[in-house]
């Protein structure tokens, strides 16, 4: 018998010898003891059985059951205890005096219908389904590519292994994407703490943990910032309920950058060839390292490079309008509202380990990176022609702020002022001036409803 896999001899030769995955399944041999080929008798397929749990059947690229006990168990290396009724009668009243903050600042009514105070397993719970949409289409195109990327006759010479090693990278990307889950929920404040509607509409929910937690390292009171945070969610709550079309156009963003990845299958050869030494197959947390580092990182391609602009201006202009909205109620108010909302805009800007973990994980970027100009263009338009207006620019994504527009955010319609007298009926005229053009060929349909914004329509 010989340690070449793929020669005469071996009872079990390497059906990727000559194919992008020949370094991945030959390459393992190396690491087995006497030089084992992965494919003869107790060698590397080992590596299969360590992921069987993992390639159990389940709907999607990807095995949620396998992601979830994964996050669950990162989240149990620290304390986390469930809220209290005490928990959630604060976070229930600090949103009701947040909404009637908020009243006075946007045209938008209250979009919340019930509160929570959440554990870490809780928001892993709650937010699961949305993770999914967001999440799928990158782990599809990563698993499916792998096989795609091969010519025919590679192929043919692979058979029925190549379904393996996409159930097989299916499963090790189930682990890396639960581990980022898990360190998202160690880091995350509230249900929209990312700018992205993650639990269930109409629920303001506060991740108690977490919120105690960055409330130690500020000089202000827990109660101060229990309040603050009841803002900022009741504030994105407003916005997502009343602005139809946005969480679709952000999720449409992600299906976007997911359309466009490209896998490279040599690529992939060279990368794991680089990455092997010293990994041990038979060791499954140390095959994890494959998928650190760039495996499933390739280079963006144009059309990935502007879904991940357009995401990233999105949740810029989300967050800067949720900072705006609540700078403006809490301005004579709440003292310590300035020092808070420093800190949340440096964490927001900055991202925190967990958001990085998983930006390596799938390639996208949860931070919105712009967040002070969009913050500075929301609060602009409003000294300028008045909180109408601003909230009326969310009536349609085509009369959304560019990223030219965030390079110098106070131009952003400079020339609006606020009119002497303006009826509603003005006012949403000219709001559908701005959308459909000079030649007034926009489609009507597409508007939210016959009130202008913010009003309620039929479907409200």
């Amino acid at each position: 018998m010989t340690n070449n896999p793929g020669e005469p001899g071996d009872e079990q030769p390497n059906p990727f010898k000559g194919t992008p995955f020949e370094q991945l399944f030959g390459a393992l041999g190396g690491g087995l003891p006497g030089g084992a080929s992965p494919f003869g008798p107790g060698g590397g397929m080992a590596f299969f059985q360590q992921l069987q749990s993992l390639m159990q059947p389940h709907d999607g690229p990807l095995n949620w059951n396998a992601a979830g006990d994964m996050a669950r168990q990162q989240v149990a290396q620290q304390p986390d205890p469930s809220p209290g009724q005490r928990d959630h009668d604060r976070v229930a009243d600090s949103v009701r005096l947040a909404d009637h903050w908020l009243d006075a600042t946007t045209a938008f009514p209250s979009g919340v219908s019930t509160t929570a105070a959440w554990s870490r397993a809780e928001w892993l719970v709650e937010t699961q389904p949305v993770w999914k949409v967001l999440v799928e289409p990158v782990a599809a195109r990563s698993v499916t590519g792998l096989s795609s990327g091969l010519p025919e006759e590679m192929k043919a010479a692979a058979g029925p292994l190549v379904g393996i090693i996409g159930q097989a990278v299916g499963g090790m990307l189930a682990m890396q994407v639960g581990q980022g889950l898990g360190a998202l929920a160690s880091e995350v404040l509230t249900a929209s703490d990312i700018g992205l509607p993650l639990g269930a509409p109409g629920k303001a929910a506060l991740v108690m943990s977490n919120v105690k937690a960055f409330a130690e390292g500020l000089d202000v009171t827990e109660d101060d910032v229990v309040l603050y945070l009841a803002l900022r969610e009741a504030a994105h709550q407003r916005l997502f309920a009343h602005v139809p079309w946005l969480r679709e156009h952000l999720i449409g963003a992600v299906t976007d950058y997911a359309r466009g990845l490209e896998i490279n299958a040599q690529q992939i050869q060279d990368r794991v060839q680089e990455q092997l030494r010293g990994i041990d197959p038979t060791n499954l947390e140390s095959m994890q390292g494959l998928l650190e580092g760039g495996l499933f990182d390739p280079p963006q391609t144009a059309a990935q490079t502007a879904a991940l602009s357009r995401l990233e201006i999105a949740l810029a202009l989300v967050e800067g309008w949720v900072d705006e909205v609540v700078g403006q109620a809490t301005e004579e108010r709440m003292p310590a509202a300035a020092k808070l909302r420093e800190a949340v805009r440096r964490r927001r800007a900055a991202g925190g380990p967990a958001e990085q973990t998983f930006a390596a994980l799938v390639g996208l970027e949860l931070r919105p990176r712009r967040l002070r100009d969009a913050s500075t263009l929301w609060g602009g338009l409003r000294a300028r022609s008045g909180a109408e207006a601003r909230d009326g620019v969310w009536m349609h994504p085509d009369l959304l702020p560019t990223a030219a527009d965030l390079d110098d955010p106070l131009s952003f319609r400079a020339e609006a002022t606020v009119p002497d007298e303006l009826s509603d009926d003005e006012f949403d005229a000219e709001l559908r001036k701005l959308l459909d053009g000079p030649e007034g060929s926009g489609d009507p349909d597409s508007h939210d409803g016959p009130d202008g914004p913010g009003a309620p329509t039929d479907t409200e």
